[in-house]
């Protein structure tokens, strides 16, 4: 499908302000499942935004919040250097947890009502964003996550004070989740993708697991750790999850 790729919408955040979201959706008539997908650290950067674009061409309604609106002005995009990723990672731990999940709650209700979503929720998410997406996942309204390489969910280590309760809490997924990991991601270690597997099989979750012999990021299709062949691999992973999940 064509996919229309130039709208935005401010969401109200309660007692926050506004966060702008950026919607890529099928540019025909028609309602469609939707798609909450947080991006990593550095925001909606060009890689995120056509990895956004090639799932909406499957059939979506995809909603990218920018995840440090609190602390940035609408429209920013770190850059892949050294200074984006410092700012990128202050931010992460910078921003409390509760933000983290307020934002998800906004960002879904806006998509359940936009006129092409026809109220039928997934996320999506990579790096950061891959911790986002499960955590949102935790709303009973969404049905499958796809999370990639998520960062700080084995450790805890997520937002202000550097203790979120990810672990604890995956006891509340209700809808099927999706973990991909890259086996050598320094980021997410043997043991870390272990305690997580350990914990979703603890809380009988609906899960699917996947490692593959990648460093992290290399869904980015943008600089040295990009597998273009696990990029085609973990999209289609993600659509058969989607379909599956959401009917």
């Amino acid at each position: 499908m064509i996919v229309r790729s130039d709208e935005t919408e401010d969401v109200a955040v309660p007692g926050v302000g506004t966060m702008r979201i950026h919607l890529f959706r099928p540019a025909i008539e028609g309602r469609f499942p939707g798609v909450l997908f947080f991006s990593e650290i550095y925001q909606v950067t060009a890689p995120i935004r056509r990895l956004a674009t090639l799932l909406a061409g499957n059939g979506y309604v995809v909603a990218v919040p920018e995840v440090y609106h609190e602390y940035e002005p609408a429209g920013t995009v770190l850059a892949y250097d050294q200074a984006g990723t410092d700012r990128g990672n202050a931010l992460k731990f910078a921003k409390p947890v509760a933000a983290y999940d307020a934002d998800a709650r906004a960002a879904l209700s806006a998509l359940a009502a936009h006129p092409a979503c026809d109220g039928r929720l997934a996320t999506f998410g990579v790096c950061l964003g891959g911790h986002l997406a499960y955590r949102a996942a935790l709303d009973p309204r969404v049905g499958a996550a796809a999370c990639f390489y998520a960062t700080d969910i084995h450790s805890g280590t997520l937002g202000e004070g550097r203790a979120d309760d990810s672990l604890a809490r995956m006891d509340e997924l209700r809808g099927e989740a999706m973990f991909v990991w890259g086996r050598q991601d320094p980021h997410v270690p043997f043991a870390g993708r272990e305690a997580i597997r350990a914990r979703l099989e603890a809380v009988d979750a609906r899960y699917e697991w996947h490692e593959v012999n990648a460093p992290h990021a290399f869904l980015r299709d943008e600089g040295p750790r990009y597998d273009p062949a696990l990029f085609l691999q973990g999209v289609a992973w993600t659509i058969a999850l989607y379909r599956r999940a959401l009917g």
